[in-house]
């Protein structure tokens, strides 16, 4: 799974605050086509820190996009309706996409969320490993993947690893790895595991945003970052394993950024 594509590119779909949305459509179908091109994963996030966006499916399908199964990678999280949640599910099964990540998710007030009764399940609360469990069940021809985060308690966070295999994760995408600093920058700690790892890179050179994402203080990550220098020495750490991409600029050459594309398409926004 994964074996043939250099990155995962995270793209996000237009914000449904967009001032001129039509301009924000056109700018997703280039970037959308560009990823495709250069022969990496296109990797769609579901309302992002939780902020509305438009979903995958609605994007692709009102451009008409063509849905490249094999390259592209649907984030989905648990601040959804049921029948939203189940519709959402078959439209990207007729469009033959079959990877999807699943995740917790970060909520807001304008976002419903799953209940246990929703899914069946007799828990306190719906968590990925729930949504994991409902959709194994319910659609078992997804390939399933989860969220690792070595910034948690090492024990905690194996203990969820642990819940999220055996619910069906088949791959596993880390929170983005700072390699050469005295914090979490390797999977070390996960001999073993069945599931595919796939490490994930900042590409910005500010760590606020990162921070937020991850939900620590700023302090907790170092001071002087090189996004370039960082993904350099993940791909040389990793040398057989995609790599996930956040907040990889559009508007640059990616030639001298990126050096396992095969391809590298001129950039068209």
């Amino acid at each position: 799974m994964f074996t043939d594509t250099p990155y995962l590119i995270e793209l996000l779909t237009p914000s449904q605050a967009s001032v001129d949305l039509d301009a924000a459509l056109e700018r997703f179908g280039k970037r959308y086509t560009r990823i495709l091109k250069s022969g990496s994963m296109v990797s769609i996030p579901d309302n992002p820190l939780g902020r509305l966006h438009f979903t995958a499916l609605e994007t692709l399908t009102y451009l008409e996009l063509e849905p490249a199964p094999e390259q592209l990678l649907v984030h989905l999280n648990t601040f959804h309706r049921r029948a939203d949640l189940d519709e959402l599910l078959a439209g990207l099964l007729e469009m033959d996409v079959r990877n999807l990540l699943c995740v917790s998710g970060d909520g807001s007030s304008r976002l419903p969320k799953l209940e246990p009764e929703d899914l069946g399940c007799d828990t306190q609360s719906v968590t990925s490993v729930e949504l994991l469990t409902y959709i194994r069940t319910r659609y078992p021809a997804f390939r399933l993947g989860a969220a690792y985060n070595p910034y948690e308690p090492a024990d905690h966070e194996l203990d969820k690893l642990k819940r999220k295999l055996e619910a069906g994760a088949e791959f596993l995408i880390t929170q983005p790895l700072i390699a050469g600093n005295a914090g979490p920058d390797d999977l070390t700690p996960l001999p073993g595991c069945p599931a595919q790892f796939i490490p994930g890179a900042w590409l910005s050179d500010k760590l606020g945003l990162l921070a937020e994402c991850l939900g620590i203080p700023e302090e907790n990550l170092p001071a002087l970052y090189n996004a370039h220098g960082n993904l350099r020495q993940l791909e040389q750490r990793y040398p057989g394993k995609p790599i996930y991409l956040s907040l990889l600029s559009f508007k640059q050459e990616w030639q001298p950024l990126l050096s396992r594309l095969k391809f590298v398409p001129d950039p068209s926004v």
